[in-house]
């Protein structure tokens, strides 16, 4: 097995589990927030999205599917294209109101279809190139890869148990 085919497992699990929480969600559901200042399901999803999205085109040197794809269009959120949730305020979370979580999915797919061919392109070799200089140690792809998998999981299971609460 391939260190990159560990990862597309990695992130073939995320996609499970995406698609587990939106599975039969309603539009209520998905700005329910258990607390005043709590992440919604539809702002996790949306963000764990966003920085997949963000991080993978940046590696890849290829648009974000945010924009190319036209979701930033069909989210048509009161933020600009950049926004990823990173140091949103509790305000803004909520701003994130999706009628129709199969538009979650899409765009969730979209991106997640884009980072499996990414992927699937390189090589062992390529995971050890050196990608920001700016850490002690420098990190590198196959680090920076590890890290969206983590991010993701971790997004994904707060969602998971919001969905859980409601259910």
């Amino acid at each position: 097995m391939r260190s990159t085919d560990v990862l597309i497992d990695g992130f073939e699990r995320v996609s499970e589990n995406v698609h587990a929480v939106l599975d039969g969600i309603t539009a209520d559901q998905l700005t329910h927030r258990p607390g005043a200042e709590a992440n919604t399901i539809a702002w996790l999803i949306w963000h764990l999205t966003r920085a997949q999205d963000v991080q993978i085109a940046d590696v890849a040197d290829r648009d974000e599917v945010w924009t190319s794809a036209g979701f930033y269009d069909r989210f048509d959120l009161p933020f600009e294209p950049s926004a990823s949730g990173y140091g949103q305020s509790p305000d803004e979370v909520a701003r994130v109101s999706v009628g129709d979580p199969a538009l979650l999915a899409d765009y969730y797919d979209a991106t997640h279809a884009v980072t499996v061919d990414y992927l699937g392109g390189l090589t062992d070799d390529d995971l050890d190139r050196v990608i920001d200089e700016n850490w002690d140690p420098p990190v590198t792809l196959g680090v920076r890869l590890v890290s969206i998998v983590d991010d993701d999981a971790q997004h994904v299971g707060q969602a998971a148990y919001v969905r859980g609460l409601l259910d």
